[in-house]
């Protein structure tokens, strides 16, 4: 398995610091609002690089914070009158909500910035007593950048050229710093804030210390793999990089991930120019699980386009796999043989292909685009080499060997969505308009659709039947 690091910048074989186990630590959403389908590209990314170890035999310690203490969660408090407490709690039991709903698995643990300050402070002391921090007139605490002789080795940037990424902390006390490099590690309070007893002053952690002193307690001084977002590589990463190995003393991170950005319409996703989506707006209008079909249609480095058009592919690439599952289980509930014949047999064995295929696609730095193709392979050769004369153990390891691919990607195949009655009624007399006008093509997507949804659709002499499956 090659893994393509951001800090060596090239692909590199995958050896665990500890056999059979791996350590992965994932920067998680600031809770102030609903996450938006950038903050989601991410979460199925490494969800997926998550399953497939799994598959592979590891055992994934998966750690993803929730930043719970930040300006723009104050500002939304200070808007609606509540606690900050309570504007994080909200958003962090939506953002929940949404992931369960691309079916994004809970991490082992989710830490919460909040709960982790005492921690925080001992850090920051210690890289006070190591002459890597000090203390401000106005006690807000800076990193000593300079101090730290690997700054730059993860954005790969000359120090000397460096600028104070988009995300630092800017407090009062800025002239204060030894160095503009210099970047906050504790800031003092302000009224109406949260804040925190402090030996340097009352107040509250700078946002890059949070997940060194996470990925301490839950993973320990050295991990696998941290991973996130590309915009996160400078500064936080190249942050939390200074202050783990100045602080432990010892490597940080043996693998950094980073996903490339999604746009939309070809443009950056901005609430200014009218193109910002959460996730909620866009399952509104699709099954959760055709945007994460959609997010892994591409190598996760690659920049990802959304638009209307490519969703539409991506809800036909889904139905397409969905399809085939269940026609699958529809000739399992009424095959007549069960035992496999020889001619069976050797189509069995060339259908695991399409699973060494899949294999081959995520050992190589976790190619779900070629992954998916090779699923697709497999619904190909599903549809053409199955009929009614096929026997049970023959169709049941195909269907296995398609859910099992599909779900590593983390794609729910097998679900039955309830419908009322009365709305597959409805659909069936669509239908039925739609064959006596011959728009045959509209007649065969809704029964796939019925199909796909878990109902089979009869045509007998006395009309239309229908059963749930």
């Amino acid at each position: 398995m090659k893994i393509y690091n951001t800090l060596s910048k090239r692909k590199e074989e995958f050896e665990p610091l500890e056999e059979g186990k791996v350590k992965m630590y994932v920067c998680g959403p600031t809770v102030y609002n609903l996450i938006h389908i950038g903050n989601a590209r991410p979460m199925i990314v490494f969800d997926t690089v998550r399953r497939y170890m799994e598959h592979k035999g590891y055992e994934v310690n998966f750690v993803s914070n929730f930043t719970d203490v930040d300006d723009k969660i104050i500002k939304k408090a200070i808007e609606e009158g509540v606690e900050a407490s309570v504007i994080s709690e909200r958003y962090i039991a939506e953002c929940k909500k949404d992931m369960q709903a691309l079916n994004v698995k809970e991490a082992t643990t989710h830490p919460k910035a909040t709960q982790e300050i005492c921690g925080m402070l001992d850090m920051i002391g210690t890289l006070i007593e190591k002459g890597h921090a000090y203390r401000a007139e106005d006690g807000t605490v800076y990193y000593r950048t300079r101090s730290f002789k690997g700054y730059g080795k993860l954005s790969h940037k000359n120090i000397d050229d460096l600028q104070g990424g988009n995300r630092s902390l800017l407090v009062s006390g800025e002239d204060q710093k030894e160095d503009s490099l210099d970047f906050v590690l504790w800031k003092p309070k302000k009224d109406g804030e949260p804040y925190w007893e402090s030996p340097w002053c009352n107040g509250r952690p700078g946002w890059h210390i949070e997940c060194s002193v996470m990925s301490k307690r839950y993973l320990g001084d050295e991990i696998d793999i941290h991973a996130g977002g590309e915009d996160l590589i400078f500064p936080h990463h190249e942050n939390e990089i200074a202050q783990s190995e100045a602080a432990n003393g010892k490597p940080f991170a043996k693998y950094w991930m980073h996903n490339a950005f999604l746009n939309i319409d070809n443009r950056k996703m901005s609430k200014s120019a009218g193109n910002f989506f959460t996730v909620r707006d866009i399952i509104e209008k699709y099954d959760p699980q055709v945007l994460r079909f959609f997010m892994l249609s591409a190598h996760y480095r690659s920049p990802l386009n959304f638009s209307a058009e490519l969703m539409d592919a991506a809800k036909n690439g889904y139905d397409r796999i969905v399809t085939s599952v269940s026609n699958l289980k529809y000739l399992l509930e009424n095959a007549t043989s069960d035992t496999m014949s020889e001619e069976e047999k050797k189509l069995a064995e060339e259908a695991k292909g399409f699973t060494a295929k899949f294999d081959e696609a995520m050992d190589d730095d976790f190619n779900t685009a070629d992954a998916i193709a090779a699923i697709f392979e497999l619904v190909k050769f599903v549809n053409t080499n199955t009929d009614a004369e096929s026997s049970r153990e023959y169709l049941s390891s195909l269907k296995e060997e398609l859910v099992m691919l599909s779900d590593i990607c983390g794609l729910l195949v097998e679900k039955k969505q309830e419908m009322l009655d009365s709305d597959i009624e409805a659909l069936i007399e669509e239908r039925q308009a739609a064959r006596k006008a011959k728009n045959f093509q509209r007649a065969d997507e809704i029964r796939n659709e019925l199909l796909s949804k878990g109902i089979v659709l009869e045509d007998t002499r006395e009309g239309v039947k229908w059963k749930r499956a």
